[in-house]
């Protein structure tokens, strides 16, 4: 039975990635039918901005409706909406509505939000806490990082590499697989037995509010902090390397692709070690090394040059040591949702539901952070990463000083 529950759950972390990435190449198309390019630009971007909004308004209600009606059947009401996302999403093209358009993205993205509340505590309770809780949520992760990478590869091959033009029935056939998708999915968690934790599902009497345990309060800011500095940091190298080293924008978004791809490295890695690391001792190190790497690169810029592969024929060409050492940040943060998570979760027992719902409230950090971050890169694209180091400073300090549990006095059965 566990083995059948830990698989299921590995399942839906690829779904939330595939649900993620789906919904870029229809609001680029959505964006080209408006003639104004700036206006363009925000309209095709208004799709993940939805996507963001909808953790913050469903990260609560998550948690509630885990906690009382079990891991199962909120994970089944998450594809379910899924399903209904992807519907109005293919909806809008045949009706010609944008607003419809956004209101998939938007279910989308309630879809996406649940299944990270049930996905995160599962895998964590299932190995039973601790370091071993930690490399399940690290292997999801890998699994995570790999439907990412893979979904927009089938997108590009369905719909092609030139979307300017395209008309919104040009994705329906992504849709028609992506509904698809979801409709298998149910009928397999729907028949799948999974091993529901002690107390799921079950009317509980909570004594105190999640908020009274003080390292999950700082856990909290640290993964809003977390999913901006993530986001933040490949966004901004687009950025320096078209605008300001004029790389080009083929190249630049090929090496910001780089930073992800370590980031499913890193991920591998980690899940590989997690049963001997502490996710205290892994925060510590990968933020210490981003810190020195993020500064670095910003002191260095474009004074130094190095070879990197800027397409998919590993090409070698000269780019600022900046876009390098900015690259490899993407080996530290691969790890930090998991570990963050599993730190802020440890010891709370019959709370972890309701917290796992204040957790993806707390994504919207990934729309927040990036926007700071880039009206300082409006005029500095180097200095702008400020934003992420002073952030993964309160990361380290998180895993130094505020992930220990000390309200032990605490109810948690």
């Amino acid at each position: 039975m566990r083995i059948i529950s830990i698989v299921a759950m590995m399942f839906l972390y690829a779904m939330i990635a595939f649900v993620t990435n789906l919904a870029a190449p229809v609001g680029k198309i959505w964006g080209e039918s408006f003639a104004d390019p700036a206006q363009a630009e925000r309209m095709g971007m208004l799709g993940n901005l939805f996507n963001f909004l909808a953790y913050l308004i469903m990260g609560i209600p998550a948690g509630n409706l885990l906690s009382k009606h079990g891991y199962k059947h909120t994970a089944l009401a998450a594809v379910s909406i899924g399903f209904v996302g992807i519907g109005f999403q293919w909806l809008s093209g045949y009706i010609d509505s944008f607003v419809v358009y956004l209101l998939g993205a938007l279910l989308g993205g309630f879809c996406v939000c649940m299944l990270n509340t049930v996905t995160n505590p599962m895998l964590n309770l299932l190995g039973g806490g601790g370091n071993k809780g930690n490399q399940l949520n690290l292997i999801g992760g890998t699994v995570n990082s790999l439907s990412g990478a893979l979904t927009p590869m089938l997108v590009g091959v369905i719909i092609g590499e030139n979307l300017v033009g395209k008309e919104i029935d040009d994705v329906n056939i992504v849709l028609y697989i992506a509904m698809a998708v979801f409709a298998v999915v149910f009928l397999i968690l729907r028949f799948t037995p999974i091993a529901e934790p002690a107390g799921a599902g079950q009317q509980l009497t909570y004594e105190r509010s999640p908020w009274a345990f003080r390292h999950l309060r700082l856990g909290v800011i640290a993964i809003f902090i977390y999913v901006g500095v993530e986001v933040g940091i490949p966004a901004t190298l687009i950025s320096y390397l078209d605008k300001t080293f004029g790389a080009g924008y083929d190249d630049a978004t090929f090496i910001a692709g780089l930073y992800w791809l370590l980031m499913l490295v890193g991920r591998t890695i980690g899940s590989l070690i997690g049963g001997k690391v502490s996710s205290r001792s892994m925060v510590i190190t990968v933020s210490a090394v981003a810190i020195v790497l993020l500064a670095v690169a910003m002191a260095m810029g474009d004074i130094v040059l190095v070879k990197m592969p800027t397409d998919w024929s590993f090409g070698l060409e000269p780019m600022p040591i900046a876009a390098l050492l900015i690259m490899l940040v993407g080996l530290c943060t691969s790890v930090m949702w998991g570990c963050i998570f599993n730190m802020a979760t440890e010891g709370l027992g019959k709370y972890t539901a309701k917290a796992s719902g204040i957790f993806m409230m707390m994504v919207v950090g990934g729309g927040v952070l990036p926007y700071i971050q880039s009206l300082i890169a409006a005029s500095n694209s180097l200095l702008s990463y400020i934003v992420p180091v002073v952030g993964i400073v309160y990361i380290l300090c998180y895993a130094l000083f505020g992930s220990r549990n000390v309200n032990t006095d605490i109810k948690i059965d």
